[in-house]
This record gives structure tokens, sequence and C-alpha cells, in this order.
């Protein structure tokens, strides 16, 4: 038992009820552990799979996560981290995302029925009555509300909090008591949502569950956490090359934290790593690079992937094999082609990327986005740190 939440800690920054969960792990009976989603942002990445390889250590010792898709708490919307209300999502971008959500936890997670089952909330919020909803509001003062950061700054900014949002905890809280949560694993973020959960299997009657917060870091730039919007995160879904290559360019400063928080070395290694100086500093980044990368894809694609990025980069050399991609016309800006290759970047994540330096065609750095770029002979385009594309014209 005492190694089991040893590991855990490896991960965490706060246990509620530590406690409990000594005395519920000594008690042989498998644990209900809640992990809730709202289900907006199906794009998950290393930062969000910290909690889901908590939970995935805690499968294999026989304990059940219970996937929880907050279909109806995403209608109302997750104030959490807002400075404005959150636009509703229509069921059918609901449905949509919850697919995708249960396909990328089935990276991390186990799913078999034994220790993976999965639930909605409107469950038991569709059946719930008007009189049974209001008697829970009944229960939470709008003092325990506006003790939060966000709701606060927001007020002092004169910005509205529509009455729903004021609600959303309120929800989420409930849920913990509806699926008998023994324990839930989440960013600190939550931990206000999920304390009241605590707060409502108390006052109904039910066991309060734990609550672990995990560590945070900063994304791939050094600074804020991993986001999509500032294109500074890795995804779940990147291949075993792009996570390479971007945990590569992390500052130097973040491989001891990376290292502990995203791999299994041990950690007298992690420590090694981060005392790493000069030269051993690649080498250390090269380690953890691999080591992401095992732990996702599996060794044998974590060694091709180092010596793809020792030739490429080591031997300055392009890669002998890139992504093809096809475009019309004669002639495109800098701006247009890196638009092609990176579809899924923001217009303004693009621009940074010209402005930083780190566009190339044909061997030229570009930071003009209306640059004209010739498209007879073919193009290669490199862009970040070890992304290429071969562009050619239809």
């Amino acid at each position: 038992m005492n190694a089991v939440i040893d590991r855990l800690r490896r991960t965490t920054d706060l246990i509620v009820g530590e406690d409990d969960l000594r005395e519920r792990l000594e008690s042989g009976r498998p644990l209900r552990i809640k992990y809730g989603v709202d289900c907006t942002a199906p794009d998950l990445h290393l930062g969000h799979a910290v909690n889901l390889w908590m939970m995935r250590q805690l499968q294999d010792l026989g304990h059940r996560v219970v996937f929880l898709l907050g279909d109806l708490t995403t209608r109302v919307g997750d104030p959490t981290g807002r400075s404005e209300t959150r636009p509703i999502l229509t069921p059918e971008q609901i449905d949509a995302n919850a697919a995708s959500f249960l396909e990328q936890v089935s990276l991390v997670l186990r799913t078999d029925p034994d220790v993976f089952e999965v639930r909605r909330n409107s469950e038991w919020y569709d059946a719930m009555p008007v009189a049974e909803l209001l008697s829970l509001f009944a229960q939470v003062t709008q003092a325990q509300l506006m003790s939060r950061d966000m709701f606060r700054e927001r007020v002092a900014a004169g910005r509205e909090i529509a009455v729903h949002e004021l609600v959303y905890p309120v929800l989420q809280g409930y849920d913990s008591f509806a699926m008998q949560s023994d324990l839930t694993i989440v960013g600190s973020d939550q931990l206000f949502n999920e304390q009241l959960g605590r707060h409502f299997q108390q006052r109904l009657g039910a066991p309060p569950q734990v609550v672990i917060t995990t560590t945070i870091t900063p994304g791939i730039d050094g600074r804020a956490k991993q986001s999509k919007s500032l294109n500074n995160y890795i995804g779940l879904t990147d291949s075993p090359r792009d996570k390479f290559g971007k945990v590569m360019s992390i500052p130097d400063s973040l491989v001891e934290a990376y290292a502990r928080v995203y791999t299994e070395l041990p950690l007298d290694t992690v420590a090694a790593l981060a005392d790493a100086t000069g030269p051993a500093a690649r080498d250390a980044k090269l380690r953890l690079a691999a080591a992401v990368v095992t732990r996702y894809h599996g060794a044998g694609i974590a060694k091709t992937e180092l010596d793809a990025f020792r030739h490429t980069f080591s031997e300055r050399s392009e890669p002998d094999e890139m992504p093809e991609v096809v475009v019309t016309g004669e002639v495109a800006t800098a701006f247009d082609l890196l638009r092609a290759v990176r579809p899924n970047d923001s217009n303004s994540a693009l621009r940074r990327l010209l402005q930083q330096g780190a566009v190339t065609i044909n061997g030229v750095r570009m930071d003009d986005p209306a640059a004209a770029v010739e498209l007879d002979a073919g193009v290669v385009l490199k862009s970040g740190a070890r992304t290429w594309h071969r562009i050619t014209r239809k």
C-alpha cells in the first residue's frame, strides 16, 4: 500500500483525504476512480496524460476507472479558467467530441470491462425532478461559489457571470455522489469542483472521495502550461517523430521536470539528467525524448526515432522520407505554404514560426509571410525543430 502511494506521489501535488486512501487501499476492495471530462476539447496532450498514467497504475492493480462523459454539464459550459462565458456546443458536437475522447484515452487506459466503465451524467440529470435539483442548490452557498478566484476576478473586472456558470461546479460536485466515486485525480484547476464532490457525498451520507491533484509543467516553450491555442503542447495523437522532435525543442531547464512527470525513468536517472551540462545536456535530452516515445510507442520505435534524429540533425541532412503536400498554382506565398503543411495550427501560431526564423524553404530561412515561392521545381519546407514536408504542384 505504501509502495502504491509512493509511486503516485511522483506526479502528485496534493492528496485530500490521504488517510481515507490508505484505508481503502488496505481494504482490498476495488476503488471506483472518477475520470470526468467536459466534452469541449478532445485534443489530449502529455499534461492530461499524467492523470491517465496514474489511473492506469491503479487499473493494473484491479481498480476501476469510471470514465464520466459530462454531456449534460458540457451543455452548461465549464467556466474554469475562462474570462468570458464559454460557447455552448450542440448535441452532435458533444457526441463527436466524446467519441474522440474515448479513442484518445485508450492510448493509455485499459478499456476492458473489468477495469473500465463509461457513464454520462445525463443519466441522472435528465431524470432528476426540478424540486430535487433545487434541493442540491440549497446545499451550496453563494459565499462558497464566490470564493473561487476566477469568479472574483471576473466580478472585479466588471465582466458578467451567467447563472449557469455558477451552477456548473454544483453539478460536477454532485456527479461524484451519483457515480459513487472513491477517488478522483485532477489538475489543480479542478480542485474546487471536486471538493464540492466531497461536500455532497458527506451531506448525502456517502464516504467522501479522495482528491489527488497532479503536477503541472510548462509547455515546450518553457512558459505557459501546454495548450493547443499556444501551440506549445505534445499531443497524445502526435506521431512518434513529432513527439521526439517536440521534446528536443524544450529548454534544458525543463529536462528534469519532464523526465520525472512524463516518463518512467528511475528517479536517480532523472536526477542525473538534470545535472547534465555542456555536451552531456544534449545527450540527456535525447534520453528524455526516447523515454517519452517508448512510453507511448515502444522501445523499437523510440530507437528508430533516435537514429533518425541523429542522422538528420547531427549530420545536418534532410530526412530520407517526408510527408508530401500537393498545392495548386505556380507561385505561392511562404505563409500559404506553411498553412498547407500545418492546417491545424492557428494563423497567429504560423506567423510566430516565421517571425522566430523557424521556417526554411529549400534551405533558405523565410521570415516574410508574403514572400513569393516558385513551385515549378518542387519545394522542401522545414517548420519548427524537425518537421519537414515536400511540396509539389498539381
